[in-house]
């Protein structure tokens, strides 16, 4: 526990003092918010209704832009090779450093979106579920690229395939990530269902991306 808990904050602070992990996702992600309303125009109801699937978007496409950093350092370094020789189980480590990813790239981003939903017209209520359920379902999107980045890891020009990779299991986080915030807030429409839904992904892919994804390290490295 200790060489895992140690390997977190290192994680950590690599991401944070390389200004790699947090900054560039949330850049990023106001990028993205930011140029909705110069497309669609000045309709602040069409901004409100669209909100939560633009906020999903935009954090699903920066999430996305910070996956290849997962173990690319490492393996130029050195210390991939040492964490798979070492006594550490290898899924173990690949959860310690997705949650690490997942405090500098997708919190920040999490933190943010009830700012940005402002910026959307999106009602009180809109971004609270919003913002509830992209702390639930961005982890997801986090374990499943874990397994693309060590897909990936060992080829030249690895990012673009990380993004290839990952983008179509995503897919389902965000339906149902989607589909929860609106059930929020348009009455017909449940939340409950999409939600638990939406929690089981977390859950399901946080016990079999790292599983998946140790298993591919230990293959590159043979």
């Amino acid at each position: 526990m200790r060489s895992l808990a140690a390997l977190y904050v290192r994680d950590l602070r690599l991401a944070v003092s390389s200004g790699g992990g947090a900054m560039i996702g949330v850049i990023f992600f106001l990028a993205v918010i930011a140029t909705v309303p110069f497309g669609i125009g000045p309709d602040l109801n069409l901004l409100s209704r669209i909100g939560p699937a633009i906020l999903w978007i935009g954090a699903l496409l920066s999430t996305l832009l910070t996956l290849d950093r997962l173990f690319q350092a490492d393996r130029d370094d050195g210390t991939l090779d040492l964490l798979i020789m070492g006594q550490t189980l290898m899924p173990a480590v690949v959860f310690v450093k997705s949650a690490a990813l997942w405090t500098a790239s997708g919190l920040p981003l999490v933190l943010t979106a009830p700012f940005l939903g402002l910026f959307l017209a999106m009602e009180p209520d809109a971004i609270a579920a919003a913002t509830l359920t992209l702390f639930v379902g961005t982890p997801a999107i986090t374990f499943i690229g874990a397994v693309g980045a060590a897909v990936a890891v060992a080829l030249p020009r690895g990012g673009l395939l990380v993004s290839v990779l990952v983008l179509p299991l995503a897919i389902p986080v965000l339906i149902f990530g989607v589909s929860a915030t609106y059930g929020a807030i348009n009455d017909p429409d449940p939340f409950l269902p999409p939600f638990l839904i939406l929690t089981a992904l977390t859950l399901f892919f946080g016990t079999l991306g790292p599983v998946a994804a140790g298993a591919a390290l230990r293959a590159s490295a043979d």
